[in-house]
């Protein structure tokens, strides 16, 4: 078996799919492929220049999503998803809801604060204030759900792993999770973080961020921002469409072709 993940430290989905070869016991070679030097090599398996992407021979596997639904057919134990058809439909609704409406909420808010981008701007009115209230939306949801167990979908599975990395990154935002208004999400995080494959997931992120910025310099695009078509919808929901065409008339938007 030869694995190769054209991957990123900081990527959310990334590090989703990480997080389910190492459930799995499964390793990979790691490509850094968003860094530009490897950009014409993450194109040739991915014409959208979107990580991850797996490659497992000849096969090329793209979307994170896909990815864990081949790990899981292919290495099916121990498994990611569960058994029991009415606990996997909801833990792939979860995984849809991190990968669709939560990480455009924290992409869209979080641009600011990006170590790869010195933006001279500052958010819209009325942007951070109205992801925020989407998150408390989301947050609410989960704690619901959490009552009376210990993960989202009875055992750990692809529910807690596709929502964690987004949930994560809340910390750069100066978000916390309130445990007087979210004691379950908050106690959720906690059995989280103690699991060894998270741990080592957070310590691989902090690593690299002092490897890829230790220096100030960055491997990184540093002046225009991926916009795919969750980010766009959730911004456009909220009403700041002008904001975003003067980001695309001013050359700093980017979306991604579809073929």
């Amino acid at each position: 078996m030869s694995l190769v993940l054209y991957d990123n430290p900081f990527s959310p989905f990334a590090r989703k799919v990480r997080l389910v070869l190492a459930c799995k016991g499964l390793r990979a070679e790691s490509v850094d492929a968003l860094a530009l030097l490897e950009h014409d090599r993450l194109r040739a398996v991915n014409a959208r220049a979107e990580v991850p992407v797996l490659v497992d021979g000849d096969l090329v596997v793209v979307n994170s999503a896909d990815i864990v639904a081949y790990l899981e057919d292919r290495w099916p134990d121990p498994p990611v998803f569960p058994s029991a058809p009415a606990e996997r439909a909801a833990a792939r609704a979860w995984e849809r809801l991190a990968d669709t409406v939560l990480d455009a909420i924290v992409h869209d808010i979080s641009i600011w604060v990006w170590p790869t981008h010195r933006r001279p701007d500052v958010p819209p009115d009325g942007l951070i204030d109205a992801g925020l209230r989407d998150i408390g939306v989301i947050l609410g949801r989960i704690e619901r759900a959490l009552e009376g167990r210990e993960f989202l979908c009875g055992a750990l599975s692809i529910a807690d792993l596709a929502l964690f990395p987004h949930l994560s990154s809340l910390k750069v935002l100066g978000v916390g999770i309130d445990p007087q208004t979210h004691p379950g999400v908050a106690a959720w995080i906690g059995r989280l973080r103690a699991l060894p494959v998270i741990r080592a997931d957070l310590e691989a992120v902090k690593r690299a961020a002092q490897e890829k910025f230790g220096s100030g310099a960055s491997p990184y695009e540093g002046n225009k921002v991926v916009w795919r078509g969750d980010r766009i919808e959730w911004l456009f929901h909220h009403g700041f469409v002008e904001w975003w065409l003067e980001e695309l008339r001013a050359g700093r938007a980017i979306v991604p072709s579809a073929l």
